[in-house]
């Protein structure tokens, strides 16, 4: 049975987001609730607003409507994304990993797209991630040049964009990470999917949409994988705490 929550608790909220075939809500509110000590509860993909005191939107990863017509195709259409949507046009912060990213490409609310993966078969394993931008609210907890270890998992993740737009994103900062090896060098040995610029994750032009790849929430306790999901998550709680980026 699908877990709700009533609107307007009045507390800081990030409404994780639940779709038909999600697979990683739970693993999101655990890291942001048990980890993080922030108020983090799942929202139903058929609710038509979010939360009155939402401060934050995650949309995990998973495989929402078994990936059908496209990875995200079908969520775009949610009525929960119609919600996001104004959300973000409002300032509000949003994060989508991996399936969440796919559907945040396929409403709009980020350039590009997702792709299969270059040597078409799935991928699961830790990868190294670059900070190519260290702003608020998901990466001030890093400085430009750092090295994250955090994991991926996922059979369209080849990020790709037009030409043009890509250079536009480069030059205004919108590019937060790159696959990268252990010493940080950005190398087409280093590109675990294809993905154009070894782009791992970028942000909207206004700078409160974040969609990435690698899974943070998987990397936020020292015993399964490491804790450096958190210098992403923790970022992302900062700034809700500090009033949001709106």
């Amino acid at each position: 049975m699908r877990e709700r929550i009533a609107a307007g608790t009045g507390v800081l909220l990030f409404a994780v987001l639940q779709f038909p075939g999600s697979n990683d809500d739970r693993d999101m509110r655990f890291a942001m609730k048990s980890v993080l000590g922030a108020e983090a509860e799942l929202v139903w993909h058929g609710d038509e607003e979010l939360p009155r005191s939402t401060e934050a939107v995650l949309l995990p990863g998973g495989f929402s409507y078994g990936d059908y017509l496209r990875t995200g195709a079908m969520a775009r259409f949610s009525p929960i994304v119609a919600a996001v949507t104004r959300f973000a046009e409002r300032g509000g912060p949003v994060l989508g990993t991996c399936n969440g990213f796919q559907i945040l490409c396929e409403s709009g609310l980020l350039p590009g797209a997702l792709l299969r993966n270059h040597q078409l078969h799935f991928i699961c394993d830790f990868v190294h991630l670059r900070v190519e931008n260290s702003v608020v609210p998901f990466s001030s907890r890093a400085a430009v040049g750092d090295v994250l270890h955090i994991p991926i998992k996922h059979g369209e993740g080849a990020y790709t964009v037009a030409p043009e737009e890509l250079e536009r994103m480069e030059s205004e900062g919108q590019v937060l990470l790159r696959y990268c090896n252990a010493a940080g060098e950005v190398t087409p040995e280093a590109n675990p999917n294809g993905s154009v610029a070894n782009i791992a994750g970028i942000v909207n032009a206004r700078g409160n949409v974040f969609g990435l790849m690698p899974h943070p929430e998987h990397a936020v306790e020292a015993g399964i994988g490491g804790t450096d999901g958190i210098v992403l998550l923790g970022s992302l709680l900062d700034a809700a705490r500090a009033g949001g980026v709106a």
